[in-house]
C-alpha cells in the first residue's frame, strides 16, 4: 500500500501562483522511484483531467491547458512530488489530486486516471478572476 497526502492548496486570484506538494509513504518495501508520479484535477460537474505526469527518468507530461504554466517534478530521496503552478487562471479551480502507478519501466508515462492505483485524498485550488 502507498499512502499519499496532498499538501498547499488554496486560494489565488488570478495570475498568482501556487506550488502544491504530495509526500509518499507505505510499506518498508516501498521506493517512489520505482512509481510513474501525476497530478490530476476535477472541477465541479466534469471528469477527473491529468494535469502533469513525471516518469520514473523524469521525463515529464503537461496536459495542453497547463503547459508553459506548470511545472511537475520529483524528489525520490524525499518522497515528494511537486506541482508548481503560475499563472492560474479561473479554470484552473478544482480539487487537485496526487496519483501513483507502479511501473517496472523507467520511461513510461500514463495518462489516464483508471490505471493509477494510488490516490491521495486531493486539495483544493481556487482561483479568482
Amino acid at each position: 500500500q502507498v499512502q499519499l497526502v496532498e499538501f498547499g492548496g488554496g486560494q489565488v486570484q488570478a495570475g498568482g501562483s501556487l506550488r502544491l506538494s504530495c509526500a509518499a509513504s507505505g510499506r518498508r518495501d516501498y521506493i517512489m522511484r520505482n512509481y510513474i508520479m501525476a497530478w490530476f484535477r476535477q472541477a465541479p460537474g466534469k471528469e477527473r483531467e491529468v494535469v502533469a505526469v513525471i516518469a520514473r527518468n523524469r521525463d515529464s507530461y503537461s496536459g495542453d491547458s497547463v503547459k508553459g504554466r506548470f511545472t511537475i517534478s520529483r524528489d525520490d530521496l524525499r518522497s515528494t512530488v511537486t506541482l508548481q503552478m503560475n499563472n492560474l487562471k479561473p479554470e484552473d479551480t478544482g480539487v487537485y489530486y496526487c496519483a501513483a502507478d507502479f511501473s517496472a519501466s523507467g520511461t513510461v508515462i500514463r495518462t489516464a486516471a483508471e490505471v493509477y492505483d494510488y490516490w491521495g485524498q486531493g486539495t483544493q485550488v481556487t482561483v479568482s478572476s
